[in-house]
């Protein structure tokens, strides 16, 4: 078909953002317009990646609720509600920040489709007001599928605002770039896509230095949101302190701003400033993390097994999963003393199970189509089709 206008929509969340390069960069290179809309916070990102940005709505403080979520309130203080509801007032109250003005765009831009990662409700909300189909792109597993019976009272005002009978939060299909053996079921048709590791904008390390042959490599990173939530949920200079004594090497991959965070590391400790992940995979025999979604994939896509330490419940059900995989072991935060790492990760190591289990759910990613090949998916979708 003629060249589309995509709308690839996320809230200010990098990581939800770096899920879709991949297949936003595909329908550009397949000759569509791609538009990336999210709000001004993330602007800088978005062109970060290239990609045209659109700023909608305003800005949510979202940092104050996961960090209210992860830090246990003063023993004075009244606990406040579970994680999963005060979660989904967020997710209701960023869609009606952003979704008045994402209905301007999308009809002054002409949008033909609508891409949006699953908790950015102004997409398919946008979608339903526009009269264009939407497509829900995941970043991990499917965390929404399991609340949709909770989804229409939550967005029912916001349809009632726009006129519209009903929303559906999952969208005609869903790009799915998990492999089957981690994926929960999936709320809408799924179209698999290979996950293609997109960790943000960065800089190729130095080789490292020799090391005795056969003597593991264990990559150690904590993602970018704990840290900015508060620093004493970074747990990676911890981390790499409780591994120190095992016949290791250790490799840090952080951000400047976290290189400060670390603390005393053990000698011969290596640290990588400003490298993306899947640049540092390769050489590397295990992951110990936090449990993201990104960081979880791309060390899957290398076949990696891993040690997981999560506190966010994003985290703790993506995290879950891997462990019910049998590609790693899963920490709870509270459990997570230096000697329970240090036991995880000689534990993995030493156990050729967890490797085979990491390297049976990279193949099935790299089973699943290029984000190219899904590219005549979408393009079925915009003319009124139905994905195969």
């Amino acid at each position: 078909m003629g060249g589309m206008r995509i709308l690839f929509v996320t809230w200010a969340w990098p990581s939800h953002l770096y899920a879709m390069v991949p297949v936003a960069w595909a329908c550009r290179a397949a000759g569509h317009d791609v538009l990336v809309a999210s709000q001004p916070e993330l602007t800088g990102t978005i062109l970060g990646t290239g990609l045209p940005a659109a700023p909608v709505g305003g800005d949510v403080d979202a940092a104050a609720v996961f960090r209210e979520i992860a830090l246990p309130p003063p023993a004075t203080e009244r606990r406040p509600a579970p994680g999963g509801p005060r979660v989904l007032g967020l997710l209701t109250t960023l869609a009606e920040a952003m979704t008045d003005d994402l209905v301007e765009l999308g009809r002054n831009w002409r949008a033909d489709l609508i891409v949006f990662e699953p908790t950015a409700f102004a997409g398919p909300l946008a979608a339903a007001a526009l009269g264009v189909p939407a497509v829900r792109h995941l970043y991990g597993t499917d965390l929404l599928s399991a609340a949709g019976r909770f989804l229409p009272d939550a967005l029912g005002p916001l349809c009632e605002k726009l006129g519209i009978a009903a929303v559906d939060p999952f969208g005609a299909a869903t790009l799915d770039p998990c492999p089957p053996g981690l994926q929960v079921p999936v709320g809408s048709r799924r179209l698999p896509v290979r996950y293609v590791p997109y960790n943000g904008p960065g800089l190729l390390p130095a080789p490292p230095p020799a090391t005795p042959p056969g003597r593991p490599l264990v990559c150690v990173t904590w993602g970018t949101t704990l840290s900015r939530l508060d620093p004493g949920l970074f747990l990676a200079g911890q981390a790499a302190r409780a591994i120190g004594g095992l016949d290791v090497d250790v490799l840090l991959a952080v951000t400047p701003a976290q290189r400060g965070l670390l603390g005393p590391l053990p000698a011969g400790t290596r640290v990588a400033e400003s490298a993306p992940l899947h640049l540092l995979a390769p050489g590397c025999d295990l992951v110990v993390a936090h449990g993201g979604a990104g960081t979880l994939l791309t060390a899957l896509a290398h076949g990696l097994p891993q040690v997981l330490v999560p506190r966010l419940p994003d985290h703790v059900r993506h995290s879950a999963r891997l462990g019910e995989a049998g590609a790693g072991v899963v920490l709870p935060a509270e459990e997570a003393a230096p000697e329970a790492i240090r036991d995880a990760v000689a534990g993995v190591l030493a156990s050729p199970g967890h490797r085979d289990a990491a390297e049976r759910l990279r193949r099935e990613m790299h089973g699943q189509p290029a984000p190219a090949g899904v590219v005549p998916e979408l393009e079925l979708i915009a003319a009124g089709g139905t994905p195969s």
